[in-house]
């Protein structure tokens, strides 16, 4: 990867202790790991992952950059339709991978001018170091309302409200399978001299085999498999009493997931803002993801109770929960803070940036009304 920027000295030592943890764990599994199992290690791995060490991942000092760190705008909208389900359900807010706590900080701020704030923030958070950095955000910026934020590092044994989370289920480690001669391998990764290279095996966990013979797709067809973000949503959904789980993220129905010409998948890594297909490249250091098959993440929530609320696009939703209202708050006139906030709606809602590609998926149970962010648009029948 020659085109992709340099780490510093201490970065490319960072990642040269991931690589040794993960050659570790590949020579004590027999020299062969599953890429779900690889993932897993490179982005969580206890004070080594992606995710569980201390470099900057989100804004342009990181490596990629979330709609809560492009705009306002983002959290003002998914706070209209907090405040709908908290109305109904009079319950509290439970954020899954919080990121760097702004979506959190613009959420209250929100709901503080709405009156409707809940009587609890909880994080779901598994990484301490992000952890630090959300609590740091909010004290910086929220300072009056940090008491009704209370971190999680396990699931709640029941929840009324609403559940959010936005760029959480494409992080979850995913499978991949390759279908070949009329068969199904599973491609894991072993170790060597170079790093790491491809090895493809019959598949021999039944879960994984059940789902890919599962999929219609023609020969030589590789993709991914995730089976941890729906047991995410199942296990939400059995804790949930009454109210929301609403998810953010890229992705596509089934159908388009598995498309034909869809033959390589959707993995994908981000390092320092730079779009790539390798996961091999300086482990530790970059963020790998899979896109999310909302389909299977419908299905698994209403296999345990939930009811499919709504689907629909992210330019959908956040025109529904009135994006424009809160842009025309302020002045063209006022040239210095209109066009900011202009392009950055821009970038939230144009089908070349993140409008058509990022869905929002609800379920709930015990919600008689429907959501606002889902009145025009609402494509659940895609699922």
């Amino acid at each position: 990867m020659p085109s992709l920027p340099k780490p510093s000295p201490d970065a490319k030592a960072h990642s040269q202790q991931v690589q040794a943890h993960l050659h570790a764990d590949i020579a004590a599994q027999g020299g062969w790991i599953s890429f779900a199992r690889y993932m897993e290690l490179a982005l969580y791995a206890p004070g080594l992952g992606y995710y569980a060490a201390g470099a900057a991942k989100f804004g342009p000092a990181g490596d990629f950059t979330t709609a809560p760190e492009r705009s306002t705008l983002f959290g003002r909208c998914v706070a209209r339709q907090a405040a709908q389900v908290l109305r109904e359900t009079g319950g509290d807010i439970l954020e899954a991978g919080a990121g760097s706590g702004k979506l959190a900080c613009d959420v209250l701020a929100e709901l503080e001018k709405l009156g409707t704030l809940p009587e609890r923030y909880f994080i779901l958070e598994l990484s301490g170091e992000l952890k630090a950095r959300q609590q740091a955000t909010l004290a910086a910026h929220m300072p009056h309302l940090l008491d009704k934020v209370q971190w999680l590092n396990q699931l709640p044994e029941s929840f009324n409200g609403i559940v959010l989370g936005n760029e959480v289920l494409d992080a979850m480690p995913a499978y991949l399978v390759a279908r070949q001669d009329g068969a199904w391998l599973e491609r894991g990764v072993c170790a060597n001299q170079a790093g790491f290279s491809w090895q493809d095996r019959p598949i021999a966990d039944n879960a994984l085999l059940h789902a890919a013979q599962a999929l219609d797709v023609p020969e030589n067809y590789l993709t991914e498999i995730n089976l941890a973000a729906p047991a995410f949503i199942s296990s939400l959904a059995e804790r949930l009493q009454r109210g929301a789980l609403m998810m953010i993220d890229y992705g596509f129905p089934r159908a388009e997931y598995y498309h034909p010409q869809r033959n390589q998948g959707t993995l994908m890594c981000h390092y320092r803002h730079f779009a790539h297909g390798e996961p091999f490249f300086w482990p530790g250091l970059q963020d790998i993801t899979a896109h999310v098959d909302f389909s299977a993440i419908a299905e698994a929530g209403v296999d345990h109770g939930c009811e499919l609320l709504g689907f629909t696009t992210q330019a959908n939703f956040l025109i529904n929960c009135g994006i424009t209202g809160l842009l025309a708050e302020t002045s063209p006139e006022d040239v210095a803070n209109y066009l900011p906030l202009a392009n950055q709606a821009q970038f939230l809602l144009s089908p070349a940036e993140m409008g058509e590609l990022f869905k929002v998926v609800a379920l709930g149970k015990g919600i008689d009304t429907h959501l606002i962010g889902f009145a025009r648009g609402d494509q659940r029948h895609r699922l």
